[in-house]
């Protein structure tokens, strides 16, 4: 073949829809499970969920932990870059998360969006901004995707 000739890219893209139902399903007997995560949107490229401020998530002073809201974090992400790529083939984990918390919460539910900014063949770069009831921001995280074939 010619080098100028391009080779036909493996296919990363899904072929399934995913539901909340079957995304929720996900969480049982995991840590999302554990923290009381729910996926309450999907699409390709976003997806949302929330989780309680309660005394699962809570740090001793009584405030949302930081860990509780990385965990959301990247268990949205990562469920995201699953329903972009052809899972059969492909893995995908997280390999670098960044948490900004910039306010704090006692109590409630927070929700968690995500949104792809960038979607390589080997990576996926998340942006997901954490919110009060409110809708107050809380935390806005940037999650890296490695993706690589099984």
């Amino acid at each position: 073949m010619p080098f100028f000739q391009k080779k036909k890219k493996m296919n990363q893209i899904a072929k399934t829809k995913y539901t909340l139902d079957d995304l929720n399903h996900l969480n049982k007997n995991t840590m999302m499970e554990h923290l009381g995560i729910q996926f309450t949107e999907a699409s390709p490229g976003l997806l949302k969920a929330t989780m309680p401020v309660d005394h699962r998530t809570h740090q001793p002073l009584g405030l949302l932990h930081g860990g509780a809201s990385a965990a959301l974090a990247e268990s949205i992400g990562s469920v995201g870059s699953a329903m972009l790529v052809d899972i059969e083939h492909y893995s995908v984990v997280g390999a670098q998360i960044t948490a900004n918390h910039v306010r704090s919460v006692k109590e409630g539910i927070v929700t968690a969006e995500a949104k792809i900014i960038h979607q390589g063949k080997n990576t996926h770069v998340w942006n997901i901004d954490i919110t009060d009831q409110k809708g107050r921001t809380i935390s806005t995280c940037r999650l890296t995707i490695f993706i690589f074939k099984k």
